[in-house]
């Protein structure tokens, strides 16, 4: 196996819905040639595609990748859910690392519509759905509502946390006050408005903890990532861009996840210990050596579920570590300085390639008003229901 590096990335301005008059094939090519640019390599010497949506139909990665160039090169078209990005991203390190290619181009995109996913969706709707079984361990413990299905797991697994630990509602918002509070140093995220706890608080509930300002909102967007070999590194001279995908795994849904009966559990966080664990070890790094991380913080819940999941603290203390002040600016991590998928935006065939994109940024030292001082090693976590986990250890230097 050999190695697999970044060495360029490339984002749009993630964007509510509608807000400008373009397709996604618009918003590919921007990222896509962006990355292009910033690692100095032309599209003609791409030898494979991943591309990852969600929404848009058969081939679309095609009809995206063809605004690059008309080159005849592979196209793959990845759905993995909200871990899409990620997956595509994955799939181009293999290639590399497998001595397939020496240069792919992981692009990943979205343009959705404006709304909660699944607003109003009665249980039935998941009847025949591949996330059937998340919902019915859902269901069978808390029922099921009117409200948007996904705050609805991720709220009765916050409802959990604080029963179990004694988490507070307040430590769920200071979980949101701290991603919108990064997203106003970063001109790509969707929103840069920084609110108070006590504001993120009194927002509209959407279901209960979970007020609006912690749930992340649709979004159009879209990100790249060309990975390159050792190889093609060193002959074109880009040591100096290159980040090293230092280590990465992907895993999907156990017994664990469905035993409990625990929303805990069913969102994924049993899957995303599993992932993290793999990457420590096959890195030889650990979480105390990483500086910055880019989390799937679709919900504030699912940011604490994660700090325990990637071993930053004990089970049932992450709501205490947010209070401590350890995840942001002077903490011992900073965790979703872009603003996270809460602020920054969710489009979910891009938000991984999105993370990748920061973290590479913050490795540089290119991430200007938001820059985690002498960031080395990055951590990006990316999650879907249905389901799959995605974790990435990335370092600084060829």
């Amino acid at each position: 196996m050999g190695k697999a590096y970044v060495v360029g990335v490339g984002m749009t301005r993630f964007e509510k819905p509608e807000t400008r008059d373009w397709q996604y094939w618009d918003m590919a090519k921007e990222a896509g040639a962006a990355a292009l640019a910033d690692a100095g390599v032309p599209y003609e010497r791409v030898e494979q595609v991943p591309v990852g949506y969600c929404f848009q139909p058969s081939t679309a990665g095609q009809r995206a990748a063809y605004e690059l160039g008309l080159t005849g090169v592979p196209v793959y078209n990845v759905n993995n859910n909200c871990a899409t990005a990620s997956t595509a991203l994955m799939m181009a390190r293999q290639f590399v690392e497998g001595g397939i290619a020496d240069c792919v181009l992981a692009l990943g995109f979205e343009k959705m519509t404006r709304g909660a996913l699944g607003a109003g969706a009665g249980a039935g709707d998941f009847a025949t759905s591949p996330v059937a079984r998340h919902y019915g361990v859902m269901a069978a413990g808390h029922g099921f509502v009117a409200s948007p299905p996904t705050a609805q797991i991720f709220g009765n697994a916050a409802r959990e946390h604080m029963d179990r630990y004694g988490t507070t509602e307040t430590q769920l918002a200071a979980v949101a006050a701290k991603n919108h509070r990064h997203s106003s140093r970063n001109p790509r995220a969707q929103f840069q408005d920084v609110y108070t706890v006590e504001e993120i608080l009194a927002a509209k509930t959407v279901h209960r903890p979970l007020t609006r300002l912690q749930c992340s909102p649709t979004s159009d967007g879209a990100a790249a990532a060309v990975v390159a070999s050792e190889r093609f590194v060193t002959e074109h001279g880009l040591a100096g861009r290159a980040v090293e995908i230092v280590a990465q795994a992907m895993t999907t849904d156990t017994e664990e996840s469905f035993a409990s009966g625990s929303c805990i559990d069913v969102v994924g966080r049993p899957l995303s210990r599993a992932a993290a664990r793999q990457v420590y070890e096959a890195s030889g790094l650990g979480i105390e050596d990483v500086d910055v991380v880019e989390l799937h913080d679709c919900f504030s819940v699912n940011e604490l579920l994660t700090y325990e999941a990637l071993g930053m603290c004990e089970e049932g203390a992450s709501g205490k570590l947010v209070e401590s002040g350890a995840t942001t600016y002077g903490g011992r991590w900073v965790v979703n300085p872009s603003g996270g998928l809460i602020s920054k935006g969710h489009p979910l065939g891009a938000t991984g390639l999105g993370q990748a994109a920061e973290l590479v940024w913050q490795l540089r030292g290119e991430a200007g008003g938001r820059q985690v001082t002498g960031a080395r090693v990055g951590l990006a976590h990316n999650i879907g229901l249905g389901g799959a986990a995605v974790v990435t250890m990335l370092r600084r230097g060829a």
